[in-house]
């Protein structure tokens, strides 16, 4: 660990040596933003995206001229960044809070979310009055006369954007229960990637208490170019696949949550019956072979109304959908597993005709359920498979 972060303050040194770093910083942006603009079936995160990116573009383009001297030929520009940076904890959350599906935009909060950066704005007015020459003997000054702003700045800074990463966590969170309830597939649903961007952006205001701009904008430079990096691959970001029914139906759910069960008049007998049904159906059609199960599917399948389904599965058994669904993957792996014409398969092989998707879920699954990783299980019986 102690390695990683001396590798990271070398690389921000090297960042902040060379100021056309900040320049490349610039062109990932401006990448990022056609790869988004060109994405068939924009959504309106994608547009908050975007316009997250062309903020950081111009954040970026700002501070390289500030830095390399040359706003100095254009004096009006100087200032312009100052109220900028409270808009990235605004545009993550709000971004993290549409994938999720709830639009901050839609709502009376979205004005008070940007009231930190009204407030500099507001603030930074007496600032804008001045004429070019005032403007840039303040500058080459390090802000004497406007130091009560930039105090203010860096505490409204600070504050937003860590109360910003920290709402975003926490909504990030709330939205992996909600899965859990809904898919039996949640591996490239949890948004890990954008829960690595809120620590990232808490790590940069943090840098900004304790070092100076160029630090700080290496570290942004690094920020954009792990949105270039990790979200490239990321399907809720640059591809169109992502089904809306996916993002309408969560909220559904999560409306439904603070009166769960409440509405569905599903008494403990009846519960139980279901039950019934739902073993004889898991026996004999093995819906959970279908990587893509959804709580949905499998209530169609029993006639039922999916909140019912939850209600019996989260009663009767103890258990979450997903959590449901993968035990009865594993138990149907095991009974390959022992099958001797399965000995040519490999452990993965056999994973994914039981309806896994990924190596990581089925290795977590087939330890709650047996205490063991495979490797350690099957050493303990004859070889079955191959790993």
């Amino acid at each position: 660990m102690h390695d990683a972060v001396t590798l990271l303050f070398v690389f921000l040194g090297t960042i902040k040596s060379n100021c056309m770093a900040y320049l490349f910083g610039l062109m990932i942006s401006g990448f990022l933003i056609i790869l988004i603009l060109l994405k068939k079936q924009k959504q309106r995160a994608d547009y908050l995206l975007a316009g997250w990116m062309l903020t950081m573009g111009v954040h970026l383009l700002l501070f390289y001229m500030q830095y390399s001297g040359s706003v100095y030929k254009y004096p009006h520009a100087l200032g312009l960044l100052m109220p900028l940076p409270v808009l990235h904890g605004f545009f993550l959350y709000a971004y993290a809070a549409e994938l999720t599906g709830t639009s901050l935009l839609k709502s009376k909060a979205a004005w008070l979310s940007l009231l930190p950066f009204l407030v500099l704005v507001v603030l930074a007015i007496p600032f804008y009055g001045l004429s070019a020459a005032e403007k840039t003997a303040v500058f080459r000054n390090h802000g004497k006369g406007f130091e009560w702003y930039m105090l203010i700045q860096l505490g409204l800074i600070v504050l937003s954007g860590l109360t910003f990463s920290i709402a975003t966590l926490f909504r990030i969170r709330k939205h992996r229960e909600v899965l859990l309830g809904y898919f039996s597939d949640t591996e490239k649903k949890m948004l890990s990637w954008l829960e690595y961007l809120a620590f990232g952006l808490a790590l940069i205001w943090m840098l900004a208490v304790f070092f100076d701009d160029t630090i700080v904008f290496a570290g942004v430079v690094l920020f954009v170019l792990f949105i270039g990096i990790f979200g490239i691959n990321q399907v809720p970001v640059f591809y169109a696949d992502m089904p809306v029914e996916t993002t309408v139906r969560r909220t559904e759910i999560a409306a439904g949550e603070p009166e769960k069960y409440a509405r569905t008049g599903l008494k403990d007998e009846s519960a139980a019956q279901w039950m019934e049904k739902l073993e004889v159906l898991m026996r004999t059609e093995k819906p959970h072979t279908n990587g893509e199960l959804t709580l949905n599917d499998l209530a169609a399948l029993l006639y039922c109304h999916p909140h019912q389904l939850s209600q019996v599965i989260n009663s009767m058994y103890g258990k979450t959908f997903h959590h449901y669904i993968n035990s009865y993957r594993i138990e149907e792996f095991l009974a390959m597993a022992a099958q001797p014409e399965n000995k040519k398969y490999t452990f993965m092989a056999l994973a994914y005709d039981c309806g896994f998707n990924s190596k990581t879920t089925f290795n977590k699954y087939f330890k709650l359920h047996t205490g063991k990783t495979p490797s350690e299980y099957f050493e303990e019986i004859p070889a079955v498979i191959k790993h």
